[in-house]
């Protein structure tokens, strides 16, 4: 049965709860003490005095539980950070030995890397999906409750199984042998970590502010930290670029609702990594085998596309949104059998309406901006950019469509 938009709140509501009781849960078992001090009272006088002594000890309790809870959600202040990540003034992590810095005013910024780009379209790059899930450090799970609400920011969000990414894909560890580390962990891990930075943090009382972007993003050097020496969930995002049959760019409009780039256009298909991508891998799968399968995915759900409609999907890039605490984004470009007519005649399916406000195509000319782009690498600046895309574009689509432009000039050189 197809989730109507209500079903979808409440799902959304439920496991926003879910969440909050797992980290405040001793104040709900001291209601559940206080409550049953109050139904066990007996009518014998002695019975009854060391019930009603039980009782006031238990509300004393709650009393001070509910303080204590009420000076940690309301020990801060929280509110958006209006400037960009400083991208141009930030080094890149010394293992990036080709990085590229991406900035798009108003919307977003991020670091990519032409050898790992290469290294991704070129290589079999070996991964592993570790054992232990991932968990909040100590001090993010402190505050994972109340910080919940304020990077949700409206949006309808799911506290549903994902993949985070533990190793960026270096072609240098692949030449070592080291396969590529995932873990598994739940949408609301990365709200409360990566999503933080998209946040300033005050202290009521002292007006403390607290700069997450220098504390969990830079390491000791001043450096972009790679993944592998972050503490945070660092959940995979995947974005396709569908080109149909008669060389039309597939664009998504995205609504209000969504948690990241609302209102903005967004790739053909775009979301988050998720264990369901494992399913129907061989035994001997790589991490690009496993990023297509979520690709694709996101693509037959978002686009109404049908999975026989699908020739082929290739890797094409990586890159670390800054904005969203330094997270890994992958993007691709996917081919498909039908024309933009026949896709832009379907509905939008009713699950995904809240996300979604309607799919376009537009044409391209990939060989124009291939070659602008190894003038000049800005893809806003390219003028075979169409004019919606560089207006409205949000930055996954920006990234992908860049990649491919890239990916598809080198195999035509």
């Amino acid at each position: 049965m197809v989730p109507t938009k209500t079903g979808l709140r409440i799902r959304a509501r439920r496991d926003y709860w879910n969440f909050v009781v797992k980290y405040e849960w001793p104040i709900l078992l001291t209601i559940m003490g206080v409550v049953l001090g109050v139904v066990t009272i007996l009518p014998s006088a002695a019975a009854l005095a060391l019930s009603v002594l039980a009782l006031a000890l238990g509300i004393t309790s709650l009393m001070l539980e509910y303080r204590n809870l009420r000076d940690r959600w309301s020990s801060f202040t929280f509110s958006p950070v209006s400037e960009l990540f400083p991208v141009h003034e930030t080094p890149s992590p010394p293992s990036y030995t080709e990085p590229v810095r991406h900035s798009f005013p108003n919307r977003a910024t991020a670091i990519t890397d032409n050898a790992i780009d290469r290294h991704l379209r070129q290589a079999a790059v070996p991964a592993l999906v570790e054992d232990e899930p991932y968990e909040l450090s100590a001090s993010l799970r402190a505050t994972a409750p109340q910080v919940l609400g304020e990077t949700a920011q409206g949006g309808v969000i799911f506290n549903g199984p994902v993949l985070g990414l533990a190793d960026d894909p270096l072609p240098t560890a692949a030449a070592a042998g080291r396969p590529v580390r995932l873990h598994k962990a739940r949408f609301f891990d990365g709200q409360c970590s990566n999503e933080l930075c998209r946040m300033t943090i005050a202290h009521r009382k002292t007006g403390e502010v607290l700069d997450l972007r220098q504390q969990v993003l830079l390491d000791s050097a001043g450096q972009l930290a790679p993944l592998a020496e972050t503490d945070l969930a660092n959940i995979v995002g995947v974005s396709t670029i569908a080109i149909t049959a008669d060389q039309h760019v597939v664009l998504i409009e995205q609504t209000a609702k969504n948690s990241a780039s609302a209102a903005l256009l967004a790739p053909s298909g775009s979301g988050s990594l998720e264990p369901v991508d494992l399913s129907t891998l061989s035994p001997t799968w790589t991490l690009q085998q496993l990023l297509i399968n979520g690709m694709q995915r996101e693509l037959v759900e978002e686009c109404g596309i049908k999975s026989r409609e699908i020739i082929d999907t290739q890797v094409v890039g990586y890159g670390r949104w800054l904005e969203r605490g330094a997270k890994p984004e992958f993007f691709g470009v996917t081919r498909l059998a039908i024309a933009a007519e026949q896709l832009n005649a379907r509905r939008v399916s009713s699950a995904e309406e809240l996300y979604t406000g309607g799919v376009l195509s537009v044409m391209l000319d990939w060989s124009a901006l291939a070659e602008q782009l190894r003038a000049r690498d800005d893809v806003l600046a390219a003028p075979a950019c169409p004019t919606i895309v560089r207006q409205r574009g949000s930055l996954p689509l920006l990234l992908a469509l860049r990649a491919a432009a890239l990916a598809i000039g080198e195999s035509t050189r």
